[in-house]
């Protein structure tokens, strides 16, 4: 081919060129602007679109693909897309497209939970999602790692992360257990909550994480003790009635307080994540803090009925001492001198109660005191501590009678306290003997006598009557009455007689001389009196010398 054909051929180009651009019509710069805006928009949305997270829950109520929103402080940030269930079934997987302004919030300490109506202890919350439906709120961590899988929370978190203060772990039986949301209290003022409860199985323990609030973190120390509020707590025991009430809020749902008992100095502060235990109740968490004693064992032969656990042990009024367990071992052997079936009950000697420092403390000195003790006749009874409600505790004495009688015993490994008899079981034992002698005593013979006693009495009764009723009538009698004025009548007259015979009166004075002339004659008397008295023949004979005449015959010669 030539030069020639070739200039005819790109002419011809040219000329073709020019005839296209030439049909090429204005109208076609609409739509072509707006497929290039169009494809600007899918740019900018693909561009604009936030990460996918993956949230996992336990129901998906309320949730509802395309419609639940994700807030941060009533701010849309995401929406869920799919719900769906796990591939065990055994949770919820819901998949939610967040912001582009929301990546930075997702980090690993996130957290999500669904805001819908509740009603708890602190009144009726998420009132607003009755009618837009509830939706799942956001919450950002503190860390710096990045996270896109969560676990929604069933429960609002107590406390933000990142929040000032202190999260403690407490440790205690199911029957302490808590829930999560309840209050922390000192004094009757809420510090915390309860974050987290979980059950161990293998301990059969409950692990409790607690959240207590700046600044009253500060008050947690080494000596510090916890308890639950169960709102009211009445106890009967034989310290009297005890009430006492915690807050409102603890009365409705319980909670935990806390405290550092009186005896024990405030402590040094506590690191996070620092373990505590919980105890049952206030009287528990005190008697917790006496954590070094002696065990010894009393064998009560008597009734414990009314004797509990964690009655205590007093010394002349002062405590020293629990009642660890009523009864103790009761199936184990007694010891072979022993008789009679003895109550075993366990208690603890807790020389820490007498304000003694646990670096002074020597377990062993104390007791070796015990043991000199027992020989001076230190022993333990039973003693009732209230009248209202029966309650029994454990009395300290030194009986002098039984100084130099102790053996020592020992009983499942622990040493024996000696005892003696309560003043109860005394008293009831001396009742009985009465009883019994009264039991022996012939009835029938006293009652008969008693019988005849009553008749004889009853015949006197009658006769006593009998003789009033004639007084009564010799005292109404007129005779009677005048008698009186008729005695005085008598008297008048016998002192007016006796005024006559004064001394200045001529009666008085031939009174006196008659009384003279018998007192001479008298003493003329006197002589003969005493002779008769000594002879009583000189009546009829001159003298007691003359003897006694011959009888004879009369002489008849001289007559003629």
């Amino acid at each position: 081919m030539n030069d020639t054909s070739r200039d005819t051929e790109r002419d011809d180009e040219h000329r073709a060129r020019a005839t296209r651009q030439a049909r090429l019509s204005p109208i076609w710069i609409v739509p072509i602007v707006a497929l290039l805006i169009g494809a600007w928009l899918v740019y900018d949305n693909y561009a604009s679109r936030g990460p996918v997270i993956t949230l996992t829950m336990d129901s998906a109520d309320g949730i509802e693909a395309g419609k639940t929103l994700i807030k941060t402080r009533n701010v849309e940030v995401g929406q869920v897309e799919s719900v769906s269930l796990s591939e065990d079934q055994s949770n919820v997987v819901i998949k939610a497209r967040m912001k582009t302004q929301a990546t930075s919030m997702l980090v690993e300490d996130s957290n999500f939970w669904v805001v819908k109506p509740r009603i708890g202890r602190e009144g009726i919350s998420g009132l607003n999602t009755v009618l837009s439906g509830a939706y799942l709120q956001l919450e950002p961590g503190q860390s710096h790692e990045e996270a896109r899988t969560f676990e929604v929370r069933d429960q609002p978190p107590v406390a933000p992360p990142g929040a000032e203060g202190l999260r403690i772990n407490l440790v205690s039986q199911v029957g302490n257990a808590l829930s999560v949301g309840d209050p922390i209290t000192f004094q009757g003022f809420t510090v915390g909550r309860v974050e987290q409860a979980d059950f161990d199985v293998e301990t059969r323990q409950m692990h409790h994480r607690i959240f207590i609030e700046s600044p009253y973190h500060r008050l947690i120390t080494s000596n510090t003790r916890f308890w639950s509020s169960s709102g009211i707590d009445l106890r009967l025991d034989s310290q009297g009635v005890r009430v006492q009430v915690e807050s409102i809020e603890a009365l409705l749902g319980g909670g935990v307080t806390f405290g550092v008992p009186e005896d024990l100095p405030r402590g040094e502060t506590v690191e996070p994540d620092t373990t505590f235990k919980l105890f049952a109740d206030e009287e528990s968490a005190r008697q917790g803090t006496f954590d070094r004693y002696l065990e010894y064992v009393l064998l009560i032969e008597d009734t414990i009925r009314g004797l509990s656990k964690g009655a205590p042990v007093e010394f002349r009024g002062v405590r020293i001492g629990t009642v660890t367990s009523v009864p103790w071992n009761f199936t184990a052997p007694q010891p072979d001198n022993r008789d009679r079936l003895a109550i075993p009950v366990l208690i603890r000697i807790e020389p820490q109660r007498l304000g003694i420092d646990d670096q002074d403390l020597d377990l062993d000195e104390w007791r070796e005191r015990f043991d000199r003790l027992f020989d001076l006749g230190l022993r333990a009874s039973l003693k009732n501590g209230s009248l209202l409600t029966g309650a029994l505790f454990v009395d300290l004495t030194f009986d002098d009678q039984r100084a130099g009688e102790y053996e020592p015993e020992t009983f499942v490994e622990r040493t024996v306290f000696p005892t003696t008899s309560s003043g109860l079981a005394q008293i009831q034992s001396q009742v009985t003997a009465l009883l019994d002698k009264l039991n022996a005593l012939e009835v029938a013979p006293v009652l008969t006598g008693l019988e005849n006693n009553l008749t004889t009495s009853q015949a006197m009764l009658e006769e006593v009557r009998d003789l009033t009723t004639s007084m009564q009538s010799l005292l109404d009698d007129p005779g009677t009455r005048e008698l009186p004025g008729n005695l005085n009548a008598t008297l008048q007259e016998l002192q007016t007689t006796l005024e006559g015979l004064s001394a200045d009166s001529p009666a008085y004075r031939e009174l006196t001389d008659t009384l003279d002339q018998v007192e001479r004659l008298m003493r003329d008397l006197q002589p003969a009196a005493r002779k008769i008295s000594e002879d009583p023949r000189a009546l009829l004979f001159d003298s007691i010398d003359t003897e006694d005449p011959m009888p004879r015959a009369p002489d008849t010669r001289s007559q003629p």
